[in-house]
């Protein structure tokens, strides 16, 4: 059937409002982030300061509650090293048509998506390659990438309505494999490290292939009622990310996760039914699990006697950040100083990679220039997340968070509970994971709520 007039001009509006937010989100001012070499920084568990340049010295004692001991008496280079190595992932543009759409790029409407995915990706850089890794190229990127934070915006313009409006791209089948070598590293262990690394990049691809891309999770949002175009709010992206990892068929994907609190409360013994369901095959070791709490902060404003327990969060070391943000937009937070919070941030358009090109650029997928954000500003609406390796961790973690939850709340009731038991024990339908269907009506009726609840992201 051909398309008639009418869709022809509305292809054209969205092919031109594309190319409008490409040019917009390419012009990105590199502002200066300043930190205070009187304050420690804490990021995703790691506690930096700048005060004490020597290694050797040790910090004044603080609290056991909030830093445990994972305290670095490190300068800035490493803080610095530590945070480019996460995985940063942003507005594209010029990637292979989404289905349903004629949409060649997330701009001004997938931020929450890219801030799901930064959280996701860190979850994975603890299951496959723990907290204390970082990227050896880290400090090398931002002389490389200078051009890119100056583009001349009126060339990106007319190269991003040109490519708006030009045919599909061809499309290649993600080849990458961690049996291939990079050949560029000292030792075995770190070639290995750099392959992982690699793969799990590959993963958040921007192509239909791709287990965790922009694509794969438009398809599982279609079940709760989004598609490409809307907007996605942080409790809706933490059950497309379930559903993702659920639906993963990966083998080294096999050995976690994800858990979605139900109404602010997680369930003990769903979470390590979850993780024990491996051992029903034959595999003796637990699944590790990440756990997303969608929460509220507050009514229309954040409430400030929440600060102290997000900073409590960011500073342990399972913590794998908090999709948040401030009214209309997205950000992925991983840490704070004071009472600010310091974050990636998605609203930057960046070109295609072909993940599937062995060595493809690495660059584009690490921020150079931490962000940060008055505590203030935060909209009272996120997602938090935890890893788990195992049961025992589980265990460890949840008692940990509830003491935590006890100290930090003002509230007759805390921000969100641990308890015993399943889900159908209080008389709350649980996920079913083996309907044909990806959400269950339940689920359905939840993330419908949860749509029109949350804050608009752009």
């Amino acid at each position: 059937m051909e398309a008639t007039g009418t869709d022809e001009v509305d292809k054209l509006k969205t092919k031109f409002i594309s190319a409008w937010n490409n040019m917009k989100y390419s012009w990105v001012l590199k502002t200066k982030t300043y930190f205070s070499r009187n304050s420690p920084v804490l990021l995703l568990g790691k506690c930096y300061h700048f005060k004490y340049e020597d290694e050797n010295k040790m910090l004044p004692a603080r609290s056991a509650r909030t830093i445990e001991d994972h305290v670095i008496a490190g300068n800035v280079e490493e803080f610095r090293k530590d945070f480019i190595s996460r995985i940063w992932l942003t507005y594209r543009e010029e990637f292979p048509q989404i289905e349903g759409s004629a949409l060649t790029t997330d701009c001004g409407w997938g931020c929450t998506l890219r801030t799901g995915q930064m959280l996701l990706a860190q979850g994975l850089i603890l299951h496959f390659l723990g907290r204390a890794w970082t990227w050896p190229d880290a400090l090398n990127i931002e002389n490389s990438d200078s051009e890119s934070w100056t583009s001349h915006t009126v060339k990106k313009f007319t190269s991003s309505f040109e490519a708006s409006l030009s045919g599909d791209r061809e499309l290649k089948t993600p080849t990458i494999s961690l049996k291939e070598a990079i050949g560029k590293y000292s030792n075995d262990q770190e070639m290995q490290n750099e392959i992982c690394h690699r793969k799990i990049i590959s993963w958040f691809g921007d192509s239909p292939l791709a287990l965790f891309g922009l694509h794969q999770l438009i398809e599982y949002g279609k079940k709760s009622g989004k598609k490409a175009g809307d907007w996605y709010g942080p409790a809706v992206v933490a059950h497309i990310l379930r559903k993702a990892v659920e639906e993963a068929r990966h083998p080294d994907l096999q050995g976690i996760t994800i858990y979605v609190a139900q109404d602010c409360t997680v369930y003990n013994s769903d979470v390590i039914d979850k993780q024990s369901a491996s051992m029903t095959s034959g595999n003796a070791d637990d699944k590790a699990v990440i756990i997303l709490v969608p929460v509220r902060l507050g009514g229309e404003r954040t409430n400030t006697d929440y600060l102290e327990f997000v900073k409590g969060v960011l500073s342990l070391e399972y913590c794998v950040g908090i999709i948040g943000g401030k009214p209309k937009q997205s950000y992925y937070f991983a840490g704070f100083q004071d009472d600010s919070l310091i974050y990636m941030d998605p609203h930057y358009c960046q070109s295609f990679v072909d993940v599937s090109i062995k060595d493809f650029p690495l660059e584009t997928f690490h921020c150079p220039s931490p962000k940060k954000m008055s505590f203030r500003k935060m909209d009272p609406s996120c997602t938090i997340g935890f890893y788990c390796r195992n049961v025992q961790d589980f265990e460890r973690a949840s008692e940990e968070i509830t003491k935590m939850l006890k100290i930090s709340s003002k509230e007759k009731y805390p921000l969100f509970t641990f308890v015993k038991g399943h889900s159908r024990d209080y008389d709350i339908t649980s996920a079913t994971t083996n309907e044909e269907d990806l959400f269950s009506e339940d689920e359905k009726k939840r993330l419908k709520r949860f749509s029109t609840e949350e804050f608009v992201l752009l």
